[in-house]
Protein backbone atom coordinates (compact mmCIF):
# COMPACT_ATOMS: atom_id res chain seq x y z
CA UNK A 1 0.00 0.00 0.00
CA UNK A 2 1.75 3.63 -1.17
CA UNK A 3 1.55 6.62 0.61
CA UNK A 4 -1.44 8.08 -1.88
CA UNK A 5 -3.77 4.77 -1.05
CA UNK A 6 -3.00 4.55 2.45
CA UNK A 7 -3.82 8.76 3.02
CA UNK A 8 -7.20 8.19 1.08
CA UNK A 9 -7.86 4.88 2.59
CA UNK A 10 -7.76 7.13 5.94
CA UNK A 11 -9.41 10.36 5.15
CA UNK A 12 -13.34 9.45 6.16
CA UNK A 13 -11.78 8.41 9.71
CA UNK A 14 -9.83 11.84 9.44
CA UNK A 15 -12.58 13.48 8.99
CA UNK A 16 -14.83 11.83 11.49
CA UNK A 17 -12.22 12.16 13.74
CA UNK A 18 -12.32 15.93 13.25
CA UNK A 19 -16.02 16.19 13.61
CA UNK A 20 -16.59 14.49 16.81
CA UNK A 21 -13.62 16.52 18.00
CA UNK A 22 -15.74 19.77 16.74
CA UNK A 23 -19.18 18.44 18.40
CA UNK A 24 -16.82 17.83 21.87
CA UNK A 25 -15.34 21.32 22.03
CA UNK A 26 -18.61 22.91 21.28
CA UNK A 27 -19.45 22.23 24.90
CA UNK A 28 -16.89 25.44 25.74
CA UNK A 29 -18.34 29.01 26.72
CA UNK A 30 -15.04 30.69 27.38
CA UNK A 31 -14.11 32.56 23.50
CA UNK A 32 -10.61 32.81 24.03
CA UNK A 33 -10.55 28.98 25.33
CA UNK A 34 -12.34 28.30 21.99
CA UNK A 35 -9.55 29.60 19.68
CA UNK A 36 -6.60 28.68 21.51
CA UNK A 37 -8.16 24.31 20.79
CA UNK A 38 -9.13 24.82 17.63
CA UNK A 39 -5.47 26.65 16.70
CA UNK A 40 -4.31 23.77 18.40
CA UNK A 41 -6.14 20.88 17.42
CA UNK A 42 -7.32 21.65 13.81
CA UNK A 43 -4.06 23.30 12.75
CA UNK A 44 -3.09 20.05 11.28
CA UNK A 45 -1.84 16.85 12.66
CA UNK A 46 -1.65 13.86 10.74
CA UNK A 47 -4.14 11.88 13.54
CA UNK A 48 -1.92 9.01 14.12
CA UNK A 49 -2.83 8.59 17.61
CA UNK A 50 -7.03 8.48 17.33
CA UNK A 51 -6.63 6.27 14.33
CA UNK A 52 -4.56 3.50 15.87
CA UNK A 53 -6.68 3.14 18.80
CA UNK A 54 -9.67 2.98 15.79
CA UNK A 55 -7.46 0.58 13.48
CA UNK A 56 -6.38 -1.57 16.88
CA UNK A 57 -10.45 -2.02 17.48
CA UNK A 58 -11.16 -2.70 14.06
CA UNK A 59 -8.45 -5.62 14.08
CA UNK A 60 -9.70 -7.02 17.56
CA UNK A 61 -13.47 -6.48 16.86
CA UNK A 62 -15.00 -10.17 17.43
CA UNK A 63 -18.28 -10.90 15.82
CA UNK A 64 -20.45 -8.76 18.30
CA UNK A 65 -20.68 -5.36 16.68
CA UNK A 66 -18.89 -2.48 17.90
CA UNK A 67 -20.65 0.68 18.81
CA UNK A 68 -18.55 3.03 16.26
CA UNK A 69 -19.90 6.47 18.27
CA UNK A 70 -18.40 5.64 21.67
CA UNK A 71 -15.26 4.17 19.71
CA UNK A 72 -14.61 7.50 17.85
CA UNK A 73 -14.82 9.08 21.03
CA UNK A 74 -12.81 7.61 22.86
CA UNK A 75 -10.50 7.95 20.31
CA UNK A 76 -10.08 11.25 20.34
CA UNK A 77 -9.00 11.45 23.83
CA UNK A 78 -5.36 10.38 22.34
CA UNK A 79 -5.01 13.91 20.38
CA UNK A 80 -5.94 15.85 22.94
CA UNK A 81 -3.91 14.09 25.14
CA UNK A 82 -0.72 14.85 22.05
CA UNK A 83 -1.99 18.55 21.38
CA UNK A 84 -2.21 19.14 25.16
CA UNK A 85 1.35 17.86 25.19
CA UNK A 86 2.59 20.38 22.40
CA UNK A 87 0.91 23.12 23.60
CA UNK A 88 2.99 22.69 27.20
CA UNK A 89 6.00 21.89 25.06
CA UNK A 90 5.84 25.25 23.24
CA UNK A 91 5.49 26.87 26.62
CA UNK A 92 8.43 24.98 27.97
CA UNK A 93 10.57 25.59 24.53
CA UNK A 94 9.48 29.45 23.82
CA UNK A 95 8.64 28.28 20.73
CA UNK A 96 7.09 30.93 18.03
CA UNK A 97 5.62 28.45 15.36
CA UNK A 98 3.86 25.41 15.54
CA UNK A 99 3.45 23.67 12.15
CA UNK A 100 4.18 26.77 9.97
CA UNK A 101 1.65 29.09 11.98
CA UNK A 102 2.31 31.29 14.97
CA UNK A 103 2.62 28.66 18.10
CA UNK A 104 -0.76 29.30 20.50
CA UNK A 105 1.61 30.54 23.51
CA UNK A 106 2.88 33.44 20.86
CA UNK A 107 -0.27 34.96 20.06
CA UNK A 108 -2.65 34.48 23.30
CA UNK A 109 0.67 33.96 26.04
CA UNK A 110 1.60 31.47 28.29
CA UNK A 111 -0.72 31.23 31.49
CA UNK A 112 -3.84 31.27 28.89
CA UNK A 113 -2.04 28.01 27.06
CA UNK A 114 -1.31 26.07 30.25
CA UNK A 115 -4.58 26.34 31.03
CA UNK A 116 -5.70 25.29 27.45
CA UNK A 117 -3.47 22.11 27.78
CA UNK A 118 -4.88 21.45 31.32
CA UNK A 119 -8.36 21.46 30.25
CA UNK A 120 -7.42 18.74 27.08
CA UNK A 121 -5.85 16.79 29.99
CA UNK A 122 -9.03 16.72 32.01
CA UNK A 123 -11.12 16.51 29.17
CA UNK A 124 -9.36 13.31 28.22
CA UNK A 125 -9.43 11.89 31.20
CA UNK A 126 -13.24 12.45 31.61
CA UNK A 127 -13.83 11.01 27.91
CA UNK A 128 -11.92 7.84 28.84
CA UNK A 129 -13.32 6.82 32.11
CA UNK A 130 -17.29 7.73 30.68
CA UNK A 131 -16.47 5.68 27.18
CA UNK A 132 -14.12 2.98 27.83
CA UNK A 133 -14.29 2.54 31.57
CA UNK A 134 -11.76 2.32 34.15
CA UNK A 135 -9.14 0.04 32.76
CA UNK A 136 -8.87 2.48 29.61
CA UNK A 137 -9.02 5.37 32.02
CA UNK A 138 -5.61 3.30 33.63
CA UNK A 139 -4.26 3.57 30.51
CA UNK A 140 -4.57 6.75 29.88
CA UNK A 141 -3.55 8.13 33.16
CA UNK A 142 -0.27 5.85 32.83
CA UNK A 143 0.81 7.49 29.40
CA UNK A 144 0.20 10.68 30.98
CA UNK A 145 2.67 10.23 33.56
CA UNK A 146 5.59 8.72 31.59
CA UNK A 147 5.02 11.58 29.22
CA UNK A 148 5.76 13.92 32.18
CA UNK A 149 8.36 11.76 33.97
CA UNK A 150 10.21 11.89 30.39
CA UNK A 151 9.89 15.50 30.35
CA UNK A 152 12.24 15.88 33.44
CA UNK A 153 14.40 13.42 32.34
CA UNK A 154 15.29 15.07 29.28
CA UNK A 155 15.38 18.22 30.99
CA UNK A 156 17.99 16.39 33.42
CA UNK A 157 19.67 15.01 29.81
CA UNK A 158 20.07 18.47 28.73
CA UNK A 159 21.54 19.49 32.20
CA UNK A 160 23.81 16.80 32.46
CA UNK A 161 25.02 16.19 28.78
CA UNK A 162 24.08 12.78 28.96
CA UNK A 163 25.35 10.89 25.53
CA UNK A 164 24.08 7.58 26.86
CA UNK A 165 21.67 5.39 23.87
CA UNK A 166 19.83 4.34 26.67
CA UNK A 167 19.18 7.67 28.43
CA UNK A 168 17.81 8.81 24.92
CA UNK A 169 15.55 6.18 24.19
CA UNK A 170 14.23 6.29 27.86
CA UNK A 171 13.64 9.88 26.95
CA UNK A 172 11.49 8.65 23.85
CA UNK A 173 9.44 5.98 25.37
CA UNK A 174 8.11 8.02 27.91
CA UNK A 175 7.43 11.23 25.03
CA UNK A 176 6.33 9.83 22.28
CA UNK A 177 6.22 5.95 22.77
CA UNK A 178 3.68 5.92 25.52
CA UNK A 179 0.71 7.65 24.23
CA UNK A 180 0.99 5.35 20.84
CA UNK A 181 1.32 2.79 22.90
CA UNK A 182 -1.67 3.24 24.61
CA UNK A 183 -3.55 4.41 21.65
CA UNK A 184 -3.49 0.54 20.82
CA UNK A 185 -3.75 -0.72 24.16
CA UNK A 186 -7.20 1.13 24.34
CA UNK A 187 -8.42 -0.13 20.90
CA UNK A 188 -7.90 -3.40 22.20
CA UNK A 189 -9.25 -3.02 25.34
CA UNK A 190 -12.21 -1.35 23.70
CA UNK A 191 -12.95 -4.26 21.64
CA UNK A 192 -12.45 -7.19 24.10
CA UNK A 193 -9.01 -8.33 22.77
CA UNK A 194 -7.15 -10.82 24.48
CA UNK A 195 -3.97 -10.94 26.78
CA UNK A 196 -2.01 -11.82 23.78
CA UNK A 197 -3.61 -10.01 21.27
CA UNK A 198 -3.04 -6.35 23.76
CA UNK A 199 0.78 -7.57 23.96
CA UNK A 200 1.69 -7.76 20.36
CA UNK A 201 -0.51 -4.71 19.73
CA UNK A 202 1.10 -2.72 22.83
CA UNK A 203 4.71 -3.97 21.41
CA UNK A 204 3.59 -2.80 18.09
CA UNK A 205 2.21 0.72 19.26
CA UNK A 206 5.47 1.37 21.54
CA UNK A 207 7.94 0.20 18.48
CA UNK A 208 6.02 2.57 16.48
CA UNK A 209 6.53 4.92 18.72
CA UNK A 210 10.19 4.99 19.04
CA UNK A 211 10.64 4.84 15.24
CA UNK A 212 7.99 7.86 14.43
CA UNK A 213 10.69 10.06 17.32
CA UNK A 214 13.83 8.85 15.69
CA UNK A 215 12.28 10.14 12.13
CA UNK A 216 11.47 13.22 13.80
CA UNK A 217 15.04 13.70 14.83
CA UNK A 218 16.66 13.25 11.64
CA UNK A 219 13.72 15.79 9.64
CA UNK A 220 15.40 18.16 12.40
CA UNK A 221 18.62 18.30 10.54
CA UNK A 222 17.63 16.93 7.26
CA UNK A 223 13.89 18.13 6.73
CA UNK A 224 12.74 20.37 4.31
CA UNK A 225 11.28 23.31 6.17
CA UNK A 226 8.37 24.31 3.59
CA UNK A 227 7.60 20.55 3.98
CA UNK A 228 7.77 20.53 8.37
CA UNK A 229 6.71 23.77 8.86
CA UNK A 230 9.40 23.96 11.01
CA UNK A 231 13.16 25.35 10.73
CA UNK A 232 15.57 22.64 10.89
CA UNK A 233 18.48 22.92 13.82
CA UNK A 234 15.17 23.43 16.87
CA UNK A 235 16.84 20.03 18.73
CA UNK A 236 20.82 21.61 18.63
CA UNK A 237 19.50 25.45 19.61
CA UNK A 238 17.71 23.55 21.97
CA UNK A 239 20.68 21.53 23.46
CA UNK A 240 18.82 18.32 22.78
CA UNK A 241 20.74 14.82 22.39
CA UNK A 242 19.16 13.17 19.63
CA UNK A 243 20.55 9.76 18.02
CA UNK A 244 22.39 11.10 15.20
CA UNK A 245 24.65 13.22 17.48
CA UNK A 246 24.81 10.67 19.83
CA UNK A 247 26.10 8.17 17.36
CA UNK A 248 28.31 10.92 16.15
CA UNK A 249 29.89 11.42 20.13
CA UNK A 250 30.17 7.90 20.03
CA UNK A 251 32.51 7.68 17.16
CA UNK A 252 34.88 10.73 17.69
CA UNK A 253 37.28 11.39 20.62
CA UNK A 254 39.82 14.41 21.17
CA UNK A 255 39.78 17.64 20.52
CA UNK A 256 36.34 17.40 18.15
CA UNK A 257 34.13 15.50 21.06
CA UNK A 258 35.46 18.15 23.71
CA UNK A 259 34.60 20.86 21.30
CA UNK A 260 31.45 19.51 20.31
CA UNK A 261 30.42 19.16 23.97
CA UNK A 262 31.39 22.57 24.65
CA UNK A 263 29.18 23.81 21.90
CA UNK A 264 25.95 21.50 23.11
CA UNK A 265 26.42 23.50 26.15
CA UNK A 266 26.64 26.69 24.61
CA UNK A 267 24.19 29.30 23.81
CA UNK A 268 21.19 28.83 21.23
CA UNK A 269 22.61 31.61 19.27
CA UNK A 270 26.04 29.44 19.31
CA UNK A 271 24.51 26.32 18.33
CA UNK A 272 22.52 28.01 15.19
CA UNK A 273 26.02 29.57 13.91
CA UNK A 274 27.42 26.04 13.83
CA UNK A 275 24.44 24.23 12.71
CA UNK A 276 25.90 23.18 8.88
CA UNK A 277 29.29 22.08 10.85
CA UNK A 278 27.39 19.71 13.32
CA UNK A 279 25.44 18.51 10.68
CA UNK A 280 28.42 18.08 8.36
CA UNK A 281 30.34 16.26 11.22
CA UNK A 282 26.62 14.05 11.78
CA UNK A 283 26.69 12.88 8.16
CA UNK A 284 30.61 12.10 8.39
CA UNK A 285 30.58 9.78 11.13
CA UNK A 286 27.39 8.11 9.67
CA UNK A 287 25.09 9.69 12.59
CA UNK A 288 22.04 10.07 9.39
CA UNK A 289 22.37 6.39 8.17
CA UNK A 290 22.91 4.81 12.22
CA UNK A 291 19.44 6.23 13.18
CA UNK A 292 17.71 5.58 10.11
CA UNK A 293 18.60 2.00 10.33
CA UNK A 294 17.78 2.06 13.72
CA UNK A 295 14.50 3.48 13.02
CA UNK A 296 14.06 0.26 10.28
CA UNK A 297 14.58 -1.93 12.57
CA UNK A 298 11.67 -0.93 15.22
CA UNK A 299 9.15 -0.87 11.60
CA UNK A 300 10.65 -4.26 10.95
CA UNK A 301 9.82 -5.38 14.74
CA UNK A 302 6.49 -3.89 15.17
CA UNK A 303 5.39 -5.22 11.61
CA UNK A 304 6.25 -8.27 12.54
CA UNK A 305 3.59 -8.52 15.85
CA UNK A 306 0.70 -7.95 13.39
CA UNK A 307 1.61 -11.73 12.12
CA UNK A 308 -0.43 -13.64 14.46
CA UNK A 309 -3.56 -11.91 13.22
CA UNK A 310 -5.70 -12.83 9.91
CA UNK A 311 -5.09 -10.68 7.14
CA UNK A 312 -7.97 -8.41 7.09
CA UNK A 313 -8.15 -4.53 5.52
CA UNK A 314 -7.09 -2.94 8.96
CA UNK A 315 -4.18 -5.22 9.07
CA UNK A 316 -3.09 -3.97 6.06
CA UNK A 317 -3.56 -0.31 7.09
CA UNK A 318 -1.41 -0.63 10.38
CA UNK A 319 1.15 -2.16 7.86
CA UNK A 320 1.07 1.03 5.55
CA UNK A 321 1.10 3.05 8.40
CA UNK A 322 4.47 1.95 9.83
CA UNK A 323 5.92 2.09 6.53
CA UNK A 324 4.50 5.72 6.52
CA UNK A 325 6.09 6.47 9.20
CA UNK A 326 9.79 5.41 7.67
CA UNK A 327 9.15 7.83 4.63
CA UNK A 328 7.07 10.67 5.64
CA UNK A 329 8.73 14.21 5.22
CA UNK A 330 6.45 15.73 7.60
Amino acid sequence: MDQQELLAELKSNVTQIDQVMRDDLSIIDSPQLSKILNHAIFNGGKRVRPLLAILAADLCASQKKQNRDQLYKLAITLEYLHAASLLHDDVIDNATQRRGQPSANKVWGSTSVILAGDYLHTRAMTIAGTEGGPKCLAVIGRATAAMVEAEFLQMKTVDQRNTSTDNYFAVLNGKTAALIKAACEIGVLFAGGNKNKLKKLSTYGANLGLAFQIIDDLLDYLGDPAQTGKAVGNDLSEGKLTLPLIHTLEQIDGPDHARLLKLLAGEAELQTKHFEQVRALIAHHQGFDYARRQAEQLIDSAVSQLDTFPDSRPKEIMTGLAQYVLERKK
